[in-house]
């Protein structure tokens, strides 16, 4: 299990820095940033933050996602990433903080999605905000090791994957997104991810 520490930290700059992201043309898109980021379990063993979106949301509600949102005009993703982390989970980091970016992810409801990954610390005090974010989590990083297994979906066979946690599973693009954060960051492989589409429930 992978420890929070300067070793690991040493270990996700030298993968993202040699990492060849892919960006996407927004095409009419809408650019948006999520944060991807890295902290302190209680035991000190790295983990990654998850939240549960607010049950009154327009879109999306209650499904899993990593803090994230609208990157505004003349807004980097990596100010973006940071500002929503921030605003969901009150978690205030800086540019400093800021390890690299993995694969635009492109989204069924029109987005074209930067993840940014954080170097969160021991991120003491998180609150959620109840607008938008009805819980927080701590998983251990090392549950997203091991293999992928991709499911093929209604009469159009639609390639989603499903990451079982939290005593449910996560779909994509947050499923993708943390399977490439493993395998980018962590383990030092070029894994691509965008060609994983969303399960039918979270665009129809």
């Amino acid at each position: 299990m992978p420890r929070f520490d300067a070793a690991l930290r040493s270990r996700l700059d030298a993968n993202l820095a040699g990492f060849r992201r892919r960006a996407l043309p927004l095409e009419g898109r809408r650019h948006a940033a999520v944060a991807a980021t890295l902290v302190c379990g209680e035991a000190g063993e790295a983990c990654f933050l998850i939240t549960r979106r607010a049950s009154g949301l327009r879109r999306h509600s209650g499904q899993w996602a990593l803090p994230g949102g609208r990157v505004d005009p003349g807004e980097t993703p990596e100010a973006a990433a940071l500002r929503e982390l921030a605003e969901e989970v009150a978690l205030v980091r800086r540019s400093e903080h800021v390890l690299g970016s993995l694969d635009d992810y492109p989204t069924r409801s029109g987005f074209v999605m930067t993840p940014v990954v954080v170097w969160g610390g021991d991120a003491e005090g998180l609150v959620p905000d109840p607008e938008e974010v009805a819980s927080i989590h701590r998983v251990p990083l090392a549950q997203l090791e091991g293999p992928l297994h991709p499911v093929r979906e209604g009469e159009r066979e639609l390639v989603t994957i499903a990451m079982p946690m939290l005593g449910t599973h996560v779909h994509a693009p947050t499923a993708a997104i943390l399977h490439q954060l493993w395998e980018v960051a962590v383990a030092g492989r070029a894994t691509r991810v965008a060609h994983f589409d969303q399960p039918a429930f979270a665009w129809r």
